[in-house]
């Protein structure tokens, strides 16, 4: 798994960029929720090495709230906790939370 912290705003143009050229995740993690941190350890164990490349951008958004609400606003989703975000061209193509969230689906939108 191709982990990246996300803290700040500013990381949305390298995010952008990135998903340019190949998908990328934002992952929002609540530290406070149990059902987050079931969420977060399904998508970890159940991980596939067709997908070890793909970026996920780790948000903790209790520390970086004020980014997890940038994150609603410059993508257009609503927030959700915890909540997947994939990516493509710089636009959501998918985004899904709590139970929803699953390696399978994951590898059915980006493999096509």
């Amino acid at each position: 798994m191709n982990i990246r912290t996300l803290t700040d705003p500013a990381q949305f143009e390298e995010i952008d960029q990135v998903s340019e050229q190949e998908f990328a995740i934002i992952f929002k993690h609540s530290t406070r929720c149990v059902i987050s941190a079931m969420a977060w350890n399904r998508l970890q164990r159940d991980w596939d090495e067709h997908l070890s490349d793909l970026p996920v951008y780790f948000l903790d958004l209790i520390k970086y709230r004020t980014t997890s609400d940038a994150v609603s606003r410059h993508y257009g989703v609503d927030h959700e906790s915890p909540q997947l975000i994939l990516l493509k061209e710089g636009r959501v193509q998918y985004q899904t939370s709590h139970n929803g969230i699953n390696v399978k689906d994951i590898k059915e939108l980006v493999n096509g």
